[in-house]
C-alpha cells in the first residue's frame, strides 16, 4: 500500500509539474501583433505611447523583423504622396482629371511625416537620413495622348493646396537639367512632358521598422518572438483570444491570451484572418502578385540621377506595376532601379508556400474570385506578358526611360509578394479592390491590415484609422485626445485648403526630418525667374 501511495504521489506531482509547464507556457497579454512589419511597428509605437502600462508581444515568422515587406529591397521606397503617380488621378469619361484619391493620399501621407517627426524627437527614431531623403518627385510621359492627360493633371492638382510648387514643362532642356538620363539619346522629334516637384522622399520603410521594434523592446511591457509562427486563433467566451504560436525552431507550441488581436502579416494576413472565423473575413479573397526590379549600382550611372520618374501603367496593370526609374538609397548607398516587372506565384509572401492561394480559397470567396478574373481579363493578359518577358525585353523597357543605358551595368532582383484584395459585391459578384483596407471584427478584439499600394507610405495613418474603429472609447477621452495631436499635429483637422497649416506642417517636419524644403512660394518665384532668363 505504501509504494502505491509514493506511485501515486509522484503521479500527482508529475501532473502538478505539467499543468505548471502549461500554465507557464500561457501568456496574458493586451495586445497582441501579428508579423513584424512597419504596420505592427507603427500600432506598437503609438500604443505604447498612449497606454505604457499595456503588455503588448509582437510575433514574427522569421528570424528578423522587416524581412518581407518592409525590407527596402522588397518595396519601391518611395514616400507615396501622389505627387507623381498617375494612376491616382484617373481621366474621367468628360475628359476631366479626378484628384480626390490624390488628395487623399497626399494628406495621408503629411501624417506620417509627422508621425516619424515626432518619433525622432523623442529618440525613438535616430538619424532620420538613414531612413528618409528628399529625392524631387517626378512623372515623365510621351506622345501627344499622355502629354495632354499630364497637362490637365498638373491643371487639375492646382485646386488643392497639397500640391503647390509644382513645375511643369514640354522644354526637352529643362527636362534634361532635371533627368540628364532619361533625356540624353531621346528622340528630339518625340513629344515629351514632365512635372518636377522638390518635396519627394525616398524612404527605408525596413530601417524604420527596426528602429521603432528596437525603441519598443527598451519596455518590460514589450515582448518581440522572432521565428515563431501562428498556427491557429480561437476566441474565448469573455471576448479575448488564445492564439496558438509554434516555435520554429525547438517545434513546440504555446498560447498566448490576447484582449486585442492585430493582423498585420502581409500577404499572409488574409489566411490568419480566415482562421479567426470572424463573419467579416468571409467576404474577401486574395490574388498574389510579385514584382521585380532592375538594379545598377554603377556610380558613374547613379550620381548622374536624382529623382523618382513614374510614367503610366500599360492597360490592366495594377497600380503597383507603374514603371518607373528610382533614386534609392539602400544598405547605406544609393542605387538606382527601374520596375516593377510583375511576377505571378501563388505565394502569398515571398517566403510563403505555393499553397497559399489555394488555402485561402473557400466556399465564401469561390465566386467573387471567379467573377473578378473574368471582368479583370486585361489583368489576366497584362500578367501573362509580363511574365513571358526576356531579359531583352526588360532591357527595352528600362531604354524607355533611360535611352543610353547599357546591359551589363544592370541586374535583376526579386522584389516582394503582395496580394491584391478581392472583396465580395452584391452587384457584381466581386470587385479587385486597390489600395488598403482595414477589418476590424463587431467588438474590435480582431484586426487585421489586407491589400497593398500605398501600404508602407501611410501606416500612420492607417494605424491611426484602426484605432479609431477598435479603440472607440478611448480614441475619444481627454488624455487620448491631448497624445494624439502632440503625436500628429494636424490631427482632426485637413491640411488641404488651408495653406498656412500646410506650409507650417512641410517646414516643421522637413526640420525635423532634415529634408530639404522650400516655401512653394519662393519655389514658384525661383521657377519663374529661371523660364525667364531662359526665353
Amino acid at each position: 500500500m505504501r509504494k502505491i501511495a509514493v506511485l501515486l504521489a509522484l503521479c500527482m506531482n508529475a501532473i502538478g509539474v505539467s499543468k505548471q509547464a502549461i500554465a507557464e507556457q500561457e501568456k496574458n497579454v493586451d495586445v497582441l501583433l501579428i508579423g513584424g512589419g512597419i504596420m505592427s511597428a507603427t500600432l506598437g509605437t503609438y500604443l505604447q505611447e498612449l497606454e505604457p502600462e499595456w503588455q503588448i508581444n509582437m510575433v514574427e515568422r522569421l528570424d528578423a523583423v522587416a524581412e518581407e515587406s518592409s525590407n527596402g529591397w522588397n518595396n519601391a521606397g518611395t514616400g507615396h504622396s501622389a505627387l507623381m503617380e498617375l494612376n491616382y488621378t484617373p481621366e474621367k469619361a468628360d475628359g476631366s482629371v479626378e484628384i480626390k484619391k490624390a488628395v487623399e493620399i497626399n494628406e495621408a501621407f503629411q501624417v506620417s511625416r509627422q508621425f516619424w517627426a515626432h518619433q525622432v524627437q523623442r529618440n525613438v527614431l535616430s538619424n532620420p537620413r538613414s531612413f528618409i531623403n528628399s529625392v524631387p518627385h517626378m512623372s515623365f510621359v510621351w506622345g501627344d495622348e499622355n502629354v495632354e492627360f499630364l497637362k490637365k493633371r498638373v491643371e487639375a492638382l492646382k485646386a488643392s493646396t497639397l500640391f503647390r510648387g509644382m513645375e511643369y514643362s514640354q522644354d526637352p532642356e529643362q527636362i534634361k537639367k532635371w533627368v540628364p538620363l532619361v533625356m540624353e539619346g531621346r528622340d528630339p522629334n518625340q513629344k515629351v512632358a514632365a512635372t518636377h516637384i522638390n518635396i519627394g522622399t525616398d524612404v527605408n520603410y525596413g530601417e524604420i521598422t527596426r528602429q521603432l521594434v528596437a525603441s519598443l523592446q527598451k519596455s518590460n511591457k514589450f515582448s518581440l518572438q522572432t521565428g515563431h509562427e501562428v498556427r491557429d486563433l480561437a476566441r474565448n467566451a469573455d471576448g479575448s483570444w488564445n492564439v496558438t504560436v509554434r516555435d520554429l525552431k525547438n517545434d513546440a507550441d504555446h498560447v498566448i491570451t490576447a484582449k486585442y488581436v492585430f493582423i498585420g502579416a502581409g500577404g499572409a494576413a488574409l489566411p490568419l484572418l480566415q482562421k479567426s472565423g470572424i463573419p467579416e473575413s468571409k467576404k474577401y479573397a486574395g490574388f498574389p502578385v510579385g514584382g521585380e526590379f532592375l538594379v545598377t549600382e554603377n556610380p558613374e550611372v547613379v550620381k548622374r540621377h536624382l529623382a523618382k520618374v513614374y510614367g503610366k501603367a500599360s492597360v490592366g496593370a495594377p497600380p503597383m506595376s507603374v514603371p518607373h526609374l528610382d533614386t534609392r538609397m539602400l544598405d547605406g548607398k544609393q542605387v538606382l532601379l527601374f520596375g516593377p516587372f510583375a511576377t505571378f506565384s501563388t505565394k502569398y509572401l515571398k517566403n510563403g508556400s505555393l499553397w497559399d492561394m489555394f488555402g485561402s480559397i473557400t466556399t465564401a470567396n469561390v465566386l467573387p474570385m471567379m467573377h473578378v478574373g473574368l471582368d479583370n481579363f486585361d489583368l489576366v493578359k497584362y500578367l501573362i506578358s509580363q511574365v513571358m518577358l526576356s531579359d531583352d525585353d526588360r532591357y527595352a523597357a528600362l531604354k524607355e526611360y533611360f535611352p543610353e543605358a547599357k546591359k551589363e551595368d544592370w541586374r535583376l532582383v526579386h522584389a516582394g509578394q503582395r496580394v491584391q484584395i478581392i472583396e465580395k459585391d452584391e452587384e457584381k459578384g466581386g470587385v479587385l479592390k486597390l489600395g488598403t483596407e482595414v477589418v476590424t471584427s463587431e467588438d474590435g478584439s480582431m484586426s487585421a491590415l489586407l491589400g497593398a499600394s500605398p501600404g508602407a507610405s501611410t501606416a500612420a495613418p492607417i494605424m491611426l484609422h484602426l484605432m479609431e474603429k477598435v479603440f472607440k472609447d478611448k480614441v475619444t477621452t481627454p488624455e487620448w485626445q491631448t497624445k494624439l495631436k502632440d503625436i500628429i499635429p494636424s490631427y482632426g483637422s485637413k491640411l488641404n485648403g488651408n495653406v498656412a497649416a500646410t506650409e507650417r506642417e512641410l517646414s516643421e517636419t522637413s526640420r525635423v526630418l532634415q529634408l530639404d524644403y522650400q516655401p512653394a512660394e519662393a519655389a514658384n518665384d525661383e521657377a519663374t525667374a529661371q523660364q525667364s532668363i531662359a526665353q
